[in-house]
């Protein structure tokens, strides 16, 4: 990795909070106006139960806008990982307005108020190695492809709207037994793990900060971590100590791509992988064939930064 002065690290800031948001639709505009003064790329969502987003820009900038979101009113104990990249890890600043701050869609479960019982990075082996412990990862099946917990069951969802269904027809096999859950910031697994203490299971946990925090703070040496952690931007995954990982993007289809996957006749960098080889047609190839041409053009010109904005 370049650190030279030259090439200045932008700080990386994943951060949530459930919270009652009232009139959340008038922190937009001025929440946008803040960012971007400050040069802060990235996304966050605003919805009545809280706030979600990644961001990225100088520690300067990410440290200014931690505090002055805490200082919001319910946004106190904002929960934020942080990690670096080499690259502005983001095209653009986009503040947008949503139902939930993440989407499940089964109406009245209140993470703030019945999540299940936060698990410290340093005590989650513990918990997922005792065999009456049943470990599940709430991430969707193409995040899970590059990486997951040892024994970690992968509901194999598209969507986390899915996650709800799948919980349902395995509730047999969750009752009367500890259930830890996990996903990549520790937002999904706080709102999965309400869900599932609605149904009336109660030794539910989950890991404080999500996979993210796991990698920052326990050793390599003694980690059940297997592969690579998936970002949402332009890092494309984490491995650990959060350092920026070995997985690739496939521009067609969006799906991360592992050195193997990259070894397939049916990868072409920026037009296809084997996932998503046979759903697209020749049109589609050249399409994104052309598309890629112009990218490359733009790199080589110094101007890939107009991409996305």
């Amino acid at each position: 990795m370049d650190l030279s002065p030259s090439k200045p690290l932008f700080r990386v800031a994943a951060l949530y909070r459930f919270a009652r948001l009232d009139g959340h639709e008038e922190l937009r505009a001025p929440l946008a106006a803040f960012c971007c003064a400050r040069g802060i790329k990235g996304t966050l969502l605003l919805a009545p139960e809280g706030i979600n987003g990644t961001v990225a820009g100088t520690a300067e900038a990410i440290c200014e806008l931690v505090a002055h979101l805490q200082a919001l009113p319910g946004l106190d104990g904002l929960d934020v990982k942080y990690s670096h990249a080499v690259d502005m890890p983001f095209h653009r600043m986009k503040v947008r307005l949503k139902r939930e701050i993440v989407t499940m869609g089964v109406e009245g479960i209140d993470p703030a108020m019945s999540a299940g019982t936060y698990v410290e990075p340093s005590e989650w082996n513990a918990l997922i190695s005792d065999p009456d412990t049943v470990v599940i990862d709430t991430r969707n099946a193409y995040e899970v492809s590059l990486g997951s917990f040892r024994g970690a069951l992968d509901p194999q969802t598209a969507s986390f709207r899915q996650f709800p269904g799948w919980v349902d027809e395995h509730r047999a096999n969750l009752e009367g037994r500890k259930v830890a859950m996990f996903c990549t910031g520790g937002i999904r697994c706080e709102k999965a793990t309400a869900y599932v203490k609605a149904l009336g299971i109660d030794e539910v946990f989950h890991l404080k900060g999500g996979i993210l925090k796991y990698l920052e703070e326990v050793p390599h040496a003694e980690s059940l971590w297997q592969g690579e952690c998936f970002v949402f931007d332009e890092r494309v995954s984490v491995s650990h100590g959060l350092e920026e990982g070995e997985a690739e993007l496939c521009r067609a289809c969006r799906r991360p791509l592992t050195s193997q996957d990259r070894q397939s006749p049916h990868y072409v960098a920026g037009v296809s992988c084997p996932h998503c080889h046979d759903e697209r047609s020749d049109a589609d190839r050249d399409r994104y064939a052309e598309r890629h041409r112009q990218v490359e053009l733009a790199r080589k010109r110094g101007a890939a930064a107009h991409i996305g904005s």
